[in-house]
């Protein structure tokens, strides 16, 4: 054989490996892309699955020791993927902090998610009547539930505090770099809970996102609280914290006055360890609302300005 023969013959081996390993894969690549959760815990407390989705600065490294602030979204399947996408935009012209953001999710279907979440974000046991939950529910996610009577729990919301702070962070704490400049943000439900973490705080969070929040609960129970805090004491010892409230102009009539009567008593305190901003976004309802709060937060609780 001679040495053009053999260079014809090892060319031709290579582009047949070549063609043969990209046929290779396009048969082994999935068809669809399936949102798998990053890592899932499993409660000790509850026994249930949290599902946490993580992202993280560009410049994150294991070869470094610099550590970040974590800022921690409920419903987290869909809400933390938003707000990691509107991230990179708002780092142009280097204007956000560096944060870990972490989604803790509650369930990958609907109805669990759902039924998850209404229990965790609730901040005391109140049962309005099944029908009206489930046509909230279906009004609001197309009919996808079919809850049979008295199936939704409430009121976990101080036992879904204890599993955050005493086994979601301190796993993040031992598998990232994650530092104690901590945040939580919440839309609906999730709102009720973040300001519930608000008016109990001892400062483990010091940054919260407070959207859309459902104060109306339990004949405004956890409103009550906060107001009658807000108006005794004169002050509050806590570290330096973040607050950001919004609400929908187009949401449900008891939304807004709801939201701005929480602000308002909070502002009027004049805490000065609290830096405080709240909104109400014209034209938003329950839902449109959403992407708009998320980027307001963000920007909100780690600008560098």
């Amino acid at each position: 054989m001679t040495i053009l023969n053999s260079l014809k013959l090892v060319i031709t081996t290579i582009l047949l490996l070549i063609c043969s390993t990209i046929a290779f894969g396009q048969k082994l690549a999935p068809k669809e892309r399936i949102l798998a959760p990053d890592q899932t815990i499993t409660s000790t407390i509850t026994g249930k699955d949290y599902q946490l989705y993580l992202s993280f600065p560009k410049n994150y490294s294991t070869k470094d020791s610099i550590t970040y602030p974590v800022l921690y979204v409920l419903d987290g399947m869909n809400a933390s993927r938003i707000i990691s996408g509107i991230r990179p935009l708002m780092h142009v012209g280097n204007q956000l902090e560096d944060v870990i953001i972490v989604g803790i999710g509650s369930g990958l279907d609907p109805l669990s998610w759902y039924n998850n979440r209404y229990n965790d974000y609730t901040t005391s046991v109140s049962i309005p009547k099944d029908e009206t939950i489930r046509d909230k529910a279906n009004g609001l996610w197309g009919k996808k539930f079919d809850v049979p009577k008295g199936n939704f729990k409430s009121g976990g919301a101080a036992k879904f505090l204890k599993i955050i702070k005493t086994e979601i962070a301190p796993y993040l704490d031992k598998n990232y770099k994650t530092n104690a400049d901590r945040g939580i943000t919440g839309h609906s439900l999730g709102g009720l809970f973040t300001a519930y973490c608000l008016v109990n705080s001892d400062g483990y969070f010091t940054r919260f996102g407070i959207n859309s929040p459902a104060l109306w609960w339990d004949n405004e129970k956890l409103l009550n609280q906060a107001v009658a805090q807000f108006t005794e004491n004169k002050i509050w010892d806590l570290p330096q914290t973040k607050v950001f409230i919004s609400v929908g102009d187009q949401e449900d009539s008891f939304m807004v006055p709801t939201m701005t009567k929480f602000s308002k008593y909070l502002e009027d305190s004049n805490y000065e360890n609290i830096d405080l901003k709240w909104k109400i976004f014209d034209g938003e309802n329950h839902i449109s609302v959403i992407p708009a709060s998320l980027s307001k937060t963000i920007y909100t609780l780690y600008s560098k300005k």
